[in-house]
């Protein structure tokens, strides 16, 4: 997830969903928000307060996107900058595998399922069409941007990245995690803890109450963020999309989408096993 969470375009809800822990993290977030677990926190119920929380879980998760955003920001941003084609073919590849294995989910599909599909894959399409914007480096906006960004990295379909690409922060936030700037990572980290925690009661009332429709929609999410990612671009640049000529280029491109599509296949029959 947090390799996920730092290339915009790709989302770490997506990857929540390709190994099954994705409702479980979202009703283990919902926790937070819950008023008996403010009530225990505040008054230093420590026992209670890990009783009530999936702290294991939560903990191993938060670990590993941590370890991944430290670890593999220069990396990722390295490969970005020279294997473009190969980075995002291979993302093209997994996001529409995704897609594929949650539409799976989907026992039954009517006339209100198709319109969902569409209205989320369209959203998605319009949101990933838009110019970034250049805004203030302020405290107040950078736990704006990091509260914004945050439900979208817990949305499949939605990079967080991008939001931040959108609110012109992708660059100054991803700089500060290299460099070590504390107090820049940790107003960004405070507006992500109360974004998380807020939008993660939405979206657990929506899988209790709406499941299949909510799926359903974050399907659509998941086919029109593919406008993002589409590996063939004018001037290798990140806007305007164009078709590939038949060439060598092509085939590699294509290989490195199968191989992406491959790896969900693996990770979810690995998931499911792990499951059943």
């Amino acid at each position: 997830m947090g390799a996920a969470d730092i290339v915009p375009g790709v989302s770490g809800g997506t990857m929540a969903f390709i190994l099954g822990i994705y409702e479980e993290l979202i009703q283990s977030i919902r926790t937070f928000g819950r008023a008996q677990f403010i009530q225990n926190v505040l008054r230093f119920r420590i026992r209670n307060v890990l009783d009530a929380s999936n702290w294991q879980f939560l903990v191993s998760v938060a670990a590993g996107i941590l370890i991944a955003i430290i670890t593999l920001s220069k990396g990722l941003e390295h490969a970005l900058t020279n294997y473009p084609l190969l980075i995002w073919s291979f993302f093209f590849g997994l996001v529409l595998a995704s897609a594929y294995v949650m539409s799976k989910r989907i026992h039954t599909w009517n006339a209100s399922s198709i319109i969902l599909l569409i209205l989320g894959t369209v959203f998605a399409y319009l949101l990933v069409g838009l110019v970034p914007t250049e805004t203030p480096e302020t405290w107040w906006f950078l736990i704006l941007s990091g509260a914004i960004a945050i439900c979208a990295m817990i949305l499949p379909g939605i990079s967080g990245s991008f939001i931040l690409v959108l609110l012109g922060k992708y660059q100054f936030i991803l700089s500060a995690v290299n460099n070590r700037d504390l107090v820049t990572i940790g107003l960004v980290g405070i507006g992500a803890i109360i974004g998380l925690i807020a939008f993660s009661q939405v979206l657990g009332w929506l899988f209790q109450k709406y499941h299949n429709p909510t799926i359903i929609f974050l399907i659509g999410l998941m086919l029109g963020s593919l406008r993002k990612i589409w590996p063939w671009k004018v001037d290798g640049m990140m806007s305007g999309n164009i078709l590939p000529e038949l060439n060598q280029t092509l085939m590699i491109g294509l290989g490195m989408m199968l191989i992406g599509f491959a790896v969900v296949l693996v990770l979810e029959r690995y998931a499911s096993r792990k499951s059943g």
